[in-house]
């Protein structure tokens, strides 16, 4: 394949993928609640393996307008950060997923009539501060790059890896798998379905659309199923904080790793930049750890109908 020069992020245009990921991330929040309150009300299944969403406990669910509402949130914040995509090279938008669980939490200490409280609002500080210097430093370093078969073939090729080891694993240990491995399991799928969408894009808009671009969509598809097979089972056994604050760490993580040491998204940031990075996305990942410990043990009972 033809190389071509990359694209710096800053453009007339890069900017807008900002606006509607962060659309996305608001979208990701109400749906994940909505959808938690639901499988919440169906209340334990028989045995620890009810934990698992079975087929009568889907199609139960498959009958709540609540249910249904919170997949169509879901679904539009999944066609939004799509768009983003397209717009805005993936280490810029896919920390601000992190939007999400600041949502999440300030919807959760709404309906409950009551404040976050002070650990809690600075949790927020810490991880919109963090998220909002990482994306900030990204757009005027980061570059869209020409997405080639070898890019195309290791995202491929990882993805396998890690649907085989969460396979085996479910396959051995789902009994004693609780709401963290689900979360966490679900997080890494998601971060390479944002990765094989930026490729598959990329592709789309550089007229370059064969087979492997095709094998590429299938895995993206494969793992987008996949990992909200896994979040609804995080559901049945954790809150909606846990399973947001999971997401809005793990996916950024992954997708950012995969467009900087994959795709090479950051090849032309200097030193200082790449300080900034670490510097920020710790930032951001300190507050959604301190969030996600100081609202986990009281949601569950004000979200119980």
């Amino acid at each position: 394949m033809i190389q071509t020069a990359a694209v710096p992020a800053l453009t007339s245009y890069h900017w807008l993928g900002i606006p509607i990921a962060a659309a996305g991330a608001v979208l990701l929040a109400l749906g994940t609640l909505f959808q938690h309150k639901s499988i919440e009300a169906q209340g334990p299944a028989p045995g620890r393996a009810a934990g698992s969403m079975g087929g009568g406990r889907l199609q139960a669910l498959l009958r709540k307008p609540v249910w249904l509402g919170g997949t169509a949130m879901l679904g539009a914040a999944i066609l939004l950060q799509l768009t983003s995509l397209r717009f805005s090279p993936l280490i810029i938008v896919q920390p601000i997923g992190a939007v999400a669980l600041v949502v999440t939490t300030l919807a959760t200490a709404r309906r409950a009539r009551r404040s976050p409280g002070r650990r809690a609002l600075t949790a927020v500080t810490l991880c919109v501060g963090g998220v909002g210097a990482f994306v900030a430093v990204a757009a005027v370093s980061a570059q869209d790059v020409q997405i080639s078969d070898r890019h195309l073939i290791t995202i491929l090729a990882l993805l396998g890896i890690v649907l085989a080891a969460l396979a085996t694993g479910f396959g051995l240990w789902r009994r004693r798998w609780g709401a963290v491995v689900f979360t966490a399991g679900a997080g890494i799928l998601f971060g390479f379905v944002a990765a094989l969408a930026k490729t598959v894009i990329a592709r789309l808009v550089q007229g370059d659309f064969e087979w492997l671009s095709l094998t590429c969509l299938a895995g993206l598809v494969i793992a987008a199923l996949s990992g909200t097979f896994l979040v609804q089972n995080a559901h049945t056994r954790g809150t909606p904080e846990l399973v947001v604050a999971g997401l809005t760490v793990i996916d950024p993580l992954v997708a950012v790793t995969l467009g900087i040491v994959i795709l090479g998204e950051a090849d032309t940031a200097p030193p200082l930049a790449i300080i900034a990075f670490v510097l920020a996305g710790a930032t951001a990942i300190a507050g959604v750890i301190l969030l996600a410990t100081v609202r986990k043990a009281p949601v569950s009972t004000h979200l119980s109908p």
